[in-house]
């Protein structure tokens, strides 16, 4: 049993937040709410080159849509705040300056052009420029571990930019576990030594992230697999600055369609579906991306299907609440290998849950695109008679949006009739018999479905004809397609009056 579990979702303001992001986050929220901890949301926005001004507030969004808001985070609960990397640049120089101090980095005073020169003789000799332990300390590098005291000081004191590099411990194996992928080991003469810290006053990435998770006390780092090669700096640092490391837990990849390759916003494009919770506007460009929300889907189909790539209960079940997502949750379920994307799949995710769904919930979403047809519903006996319709069109649904073409002949007469069906069902005799129908309607008291049924069958009978030759053509009138739930509930729900004024629209036009 986990206890003091903090663990936090970082995600970079770099632009929308694909739904890759946004499955590290439902992980991250699923295992804290399991163990009754804490979920965090921190922006980690230190590269400002590639900020975007609305991107945090769409991060935000998404979350909160997703039904997986954070417990902590920008303007929430900020006790270990605040929780934007930019606003915590003072914090980090101290803990550079810390691992100069204790001889566990150094600083660097190479320019781009003597690093750039150094690769092109390694290449020219068929090896790779590596700044690490075999060369460091050698006079051909321009850095304190071969510069004098006073050397360095006064570089730093004229304005010389600098970085400074983690000094990568030498033969050591070092043994690392994760939470999904077992035990790894690595050995540090492979690695290089990488920079931590800019002259320019900001830390990279590596040294931003592990000090802020020591202060924010995460208990478990639950992010991308993209992370893995980063992995051994970062349990380095750990054991440099003397703290406790984290439980480390790397996902794997969702993939394309095809299997091969990181899912992208350009397959969504080319196969027509999103990859983004909500839609995004690109304040430059103001293209638009498409969002799951706004393409209709339901905010616990989308997390059903998005716990499903990369984790499974280890049963056959697959529909799965939130709560029961947050009861079966465990990282030794989520898979090493990647998860192919299934677009098929999350339709199929979407309709489960559309026939879940109560029919009162589905008639209230229903009303406003009614409403915009100008159909509107004044009463309770009117949203009754949507919510019977509703209840009998549902299960050919995938999408609220797809009710109006399943049941705009409800609230429509029809104006057009399908040209093959008419060619097949709407014979010679047809207008007749059709005509013999509407007087046999006029005289039935009880307009009930069954009651209809039972009175229309025994005219038929008794005319000793095949049911065909009325039912279709009798569709065909109230309908304008061979389509629809039973007929004769269609019948009950528009009425006698209009009925009969369908099928006398059917005998005229056809």
């Amino acid at each position: 049993m986990e206890s003091n579990v903090r663990v936090r979702f970082a995600p970079s303001p770099t632009g929308p937040l694909h739904i890759g992001g946004v499955r590290t986050a439902l992980y991250n929220y699923l295992f804290a709410k399991k163990y009754n901890g804490t979920f965090i949301l921190r922006i980690e926005d230190t590269d400002q080159t590639r900020y975007v001004a609305n991107a945090e507030q769409y991060i935000i969004n998404a979350l909160e849509w997703c039904a997986i808001p954070f417990d902590e985070g920008p303007g929430k609960n900020e006790k270990f705040g605040p929780y934007r990397q930019s606003e915590r640049k003072d914090i980090y120089k101290q803990y550079a300056d810390q691992l100069i101090e204790t001889g566990k980095a150094y600083y660097c005073f190479d320019t781009s052009e003597e690093l750039d020169a150094h690769r092109k003789a390694h290449e020219a000799e068929g090896k790779t420029f590596i700044y690490n332990w075999h060369n460091r300390a050698k006079g051909s590098l321009v850095n304190s571990l071969v510069l004098t005291a006073d050397e360095v000081e006064n570089r730093i004191n004229s304005g010389d930019k600098y970085v400074i590099r983690f000094k990568t411990p030498q033969d050591e194996v070092l043994k690392m576990e994760d939470e999904i992928r077992g035990n790894i080991t690595i050995d540090t003469n492979t690695l290089d030594d990488k920079i931590l810290f800019k002259s320019d006053g900001m830390p990279t990435y590596h040294l931003a992230n592990i000090v802020d998770d020591h202060l924010m006390e995460i208990s478990h780092v639950i992010r991308g697999e993209e992370w893995l090669p980063s992995m051994p700096l970062h349990v380095l640092l750990y054991k440099a600055f003397g703290w406790e490391t984290p439980k480390f837990a790397h996902l794997p990849l969702i993939l394309k369609p095809v299997g091969k390759g990181k899912l992208s916003k350009r397959d969504g494009d080319k196969l027509g579906f999103p990859v983004f919770p909500l839609a995004y506007t690109n304040l430059e460009s103001g293209d638009v991306s498409r969002g799951y929300k706004e393409d209709g889907y339901f905010t616990d189909a989308f997390i059903n299907m998005l716990a499903f790539l990369g984790w499974n209960p280890g049963t056959e079940q697959e529909i799965f609440s939130l709560e029961a997502l947050i009861e079966a949750f465990d990282l030794k379920r989520v898979s090493k290998s990647g998860a192919k994307f299934n677009p098929d799949k999350t339709k199929w995710f979407q309709q489960q849950y559309m026939q879940l769904k109560s029919d009162e919930t589905i008639t209230e979403l229903f009303l406003p695109i009614l409403a915009a047809k100008g159909i509107v519903i004044a009463n309770e006996d009117e949203k009754a008679r949507v919510q019977n319709i509703v209840s009998s069109i549902k299960e050919r649904a995938i999408f609220v949006a797809d009710l109006w073409d399943l049941s705009s002949y409800f609230f429509e007469t029809p104006t057009a009739y399908d040209a093959k069906n008419v060619k097949k069902n709407w014979k010679e005799g047809t207008p007749e018999l059709m005509q013999e129908l509407v007087e046999i309607i006029k005289n039935i008291e009880d307009f009930s479905s069954t009651n209809t049924e039972k009175e229309i069958k025994e005219w038929i009978t008794n005319k000793e004809i095949g049911f065909g030759k009325v039912m279709q053509p009798l569709r065909l009138s109230l309908v304008g397609k061979l389509a629809g739930p039973h007929l004769f509930d269609i019948i009950a729900t528009i009425g006698k009056q209009e009925t009969i004024n369908r099928i006398e629209n059917a005998i005229a036009k056809l």
